[in-house]
């Protein structure tokens, strides 16, 4: 009968044990959930307001991010401590023991994150602009930059994750940056070719195109090159204009060419072969 009584007391404590831990766990949950749901109307809440007052869409983004990682984390700590699941002292001492190991897989996000804060204060290109990184052999339309990666899609709608430090590190081109751009295009012709001629077709086409701009239009001889000689011609266009206009005028250049008997020669060369026969006495 004694140890019965032992047996039993010991189940009643674990039982004791087990739904006092499943309380705290279920309190945890729901907390958890509360904080995200209100956080998310909050989130929602402050985009609203930044964007009624224009703020910039990469700055919206990235300050959206640093709330919703940072509240998240912090809930996430406060709910285990609070509840007793972990006790305070052994999540210092965990923290302690493993600093180095953190801070070193932390390196790269810090760089990150270091990053983000580069670009949104410099902002060498922001939501919309069109980038190019050779280094990082991206290109594309920047769509959103938040905490630690810059969301960019490529031409054929392939969504690339670029780490900030990437971005930051390395040559960045904003193609969209201006309003405007220099449009250049050169044509090699024979050297037999009537040079006026050529010119004045290409500047003929500049004139029909409603979209170059009139001013500051150049029409050249670029070069004296091996099988060719090179013109070209210079215009300002407006930035959303600039590659239909480039592919528009290389076409047209080739059906004017044709028409008026112009050649695009390609790259050859002359062999003179002499008869040594000859040289013989």
């Amino acid at each position: 009968m004694l140890e019965w009584k032992v047996v039993e007391d010991w189940l009643v404590r674990l039982g004791g044990s087990a739904l006092d831990l499943l309380v705290k766990i279920a309190l945890a949950l729901v907390a958890y959930f509360v904080v995200k749901k209100i956080l998310k109307r909050f989130c929602r809440w402050l985009s609203g307001q930044m964007e009624r007052k224009n703020v910039d869409v990469s700055v919206r983004s990235f300050v959206l991010s640093i709330i919703r990682y940072g509240v998240m984390i912090f809930t996430v700590v406060t709910i285990v401590v609070n509840l007793d699941l972990i006790q305070a002292s052994s999540i210092a001492a965990v923290i302690a023991s493993a600093g180095v190991g953190i801070s070193l897989a932390l390196q790269g996000g810090l760089s990150n994150f270091a990053g983000g804060v580069i670009i949104l204060l410099l902002k060498p290109f922001r939501a919309g602009d069109y980038i190019i990184v050779p280094e990082a052999q991206v290109e594309g339309t920047v769509k959103k930059i938040e905490m630690y990666y810059t969301t960019v899609t490529s031409i054929d709608n392939q969504v690339i994750m670029v780490p900030n430090a990437s971005l930051t590190n390395n040559t960045v081109t904003n193609v969209t940056a201006m309003d405007r751009r220099k449009l250049e295009v050169k044509v090699g012709v024979g050297y037999q070719t009537d040079l006026k001629k050529a010119k004045e077709i290409l500047q003929q086409l500049l004139e029909a195109d409603s979209r170059v701009e009139e001013k500051e239009r150049q029409v050249f001889v670029d070069s004296l090159g091996e099988s060719a000689v090179v013109l070209g011609f210079r215009a300002w266009v407006k930035t959303e204009d600039y590659w239909a206009v480039k592919w528009e005028m290389n076409e047209k250049i080739k059906a004017r060419f044709d028409e008026e008997g112009i050649e695009i020669p390609y790259n050859q060369l002359d062999v003179t072969i002499r008869d040594s026969s000859r040289n013989v006495e």
